[in-house]
Formats: structure tokens, sequence, C-alpha cells
């Protein structure tokens, strides 16, 4: 058999994302095409008789592992890598997006933190925390110290990265950080908070240091 530039693309994207619904496959490589579902359809199936993806119907739409990804079909955690599917759907239409990792490790397990996604947009590198349940404030501050420990171990270059928290919540962030830790519901919802706004180029950078008025906790 013989795999398509297309077929190695959307393999490609299911091993990044861990697990992708059928909308999103659509969305992301059957863009332009007049009926973008009904073609991911025959490609996803016929990718599924060649053994070379997985899938779940527990889910509607169905959802899609990749072949390197080991995970139930009903895991809990799949809802939480289709929630980081779409802020990167989201960030990309926005533009400009540089660099998207997916639950990137750094240091030993359990020492340092684990983002769930590590970006650059605009020029400026972002942390990015989804966070789809409420935590407690304790889990929240001993999350942000595992950022500390990063942060002290020196494994990221300068600057380090702004952490960014996407939910419906806002946590009271108590302490001093060396770094920035910012909030909101979406990232969309983040760039609006940016004042003054500047032309579209500029490094988010600069908008974050002249917002005086910004509330970053």
């Amino acid at each position: 058999m013989t795999l398509t530039k297309r077929d190695k693309a959307i393999i490609k994207d299911l091993n990044r994302f861990r697990v992708m619904d059928r909308d999103s496959i659509a969305e992301l490589h059957f863009k332009g095409l007049k009926n973008p579902r009904y073609a991911s359809n025959n490609v996803l199936l016929r990718l599924i008789r060649e053994d070379q993806i997985q899938r779940s119907t527990a889910f509607v739409p169905y959802v899609y592992f990749g072949p390197e990804v080991s995970m139930k079909k009903n895991s809990a955690k799949i809802g939480h890598f289709l929630a980081i599917v779409n802020v990167y759907k989201e960030i990309l239409q926005l533009g400009e997006l540089e660099t998207f990792l997916v639950e990137p490790k750094y240091g030993r397990k359990g020492e340092c933190a684990e983002p769930d996604i590590f970006c650059q947009y605009r020029k400026t590198n972002f942390f990015i925390e989804v966070q789809r349940t409420l935590y407690s404030e304790k889990q929240m501050n001993e999350k942000l110290d595992r950022y500390v420990d990063l942060f002290n171990s020196k494994i990221m270059a300068d600057p380090f990265p702004h952490v960014l928290i996407l939910s419906d919540q806002r946590y009271a962030i108590d302490g001093t950080y060396p770094f920035r830790i910012l909030q909101a519901p979406s990232f969309t919802q983040f760039l609006q908070m940016l004042q003054p706004k500047t032309q579209p180029t500029a490094p988010i950078q600069s908008e974050i240091k002249s917002n005086l008025k910004m509330k970053t906790n």
C-alpha cells in the first residue's frame, strides 16, 4: 500500500495530538473541498482498513488515534486532548503560529512542569494550560510551583515562556512568580485583552509589557 502525502499528514497529526475527532481532521486536512466531512470519512475508513490508524465509535463524531498512540478507546483524557486540538485550530486561524508542541517533556517526569502546550505565536513563547476541570487553590499553586522548578532548572532558554491558563474559571494566584501568569477563557479572548492594540505582525511580548492595566493574576 502507498500512503499519500495527505495520509501521512493525517497520521502525523494523530500521533502529535494523540486523538482527533473527524470534524477536526476534515477542517485541517480537507479544507477547500466541496464536502470535507464526506471526503475525510472515505480517507479515514481506508486508513482503518489498512491498519494505519485506530478509531473509537464511543464518540460522535468518531475519534481517531495514531499508530504510535496507546490509549484506551474510552479514556477520560480523550476530552482533554480534543480540547488541545481546538486550541490549535483557534490559534492557527489567528495566524503566525510558529511552533505548537503537545505535552512537551522537560527534565525528569514529575520533577518539573508538564504543560499541555508549548507554542510560539507572534514571536512570543507560551506554556498553555488547557483547564477543563476545576482545580482547587492548592492544586493550582502546586502546578505553578512546578513551573518555578522548571524556571530554576535553566532548561528553558531566556526569556522564560509566559504561562497562559485557558479556563472559564479565573484563579486567585497567590505569591510572586519569576514569569508572567495570564488567564483567559480562550486564546482569542486573551488577545482581545491586550491593550493597546498594535499591528498584527508586532510581537505579543511588547504588548504584554506595555499594558500596565492588564490583570495577570
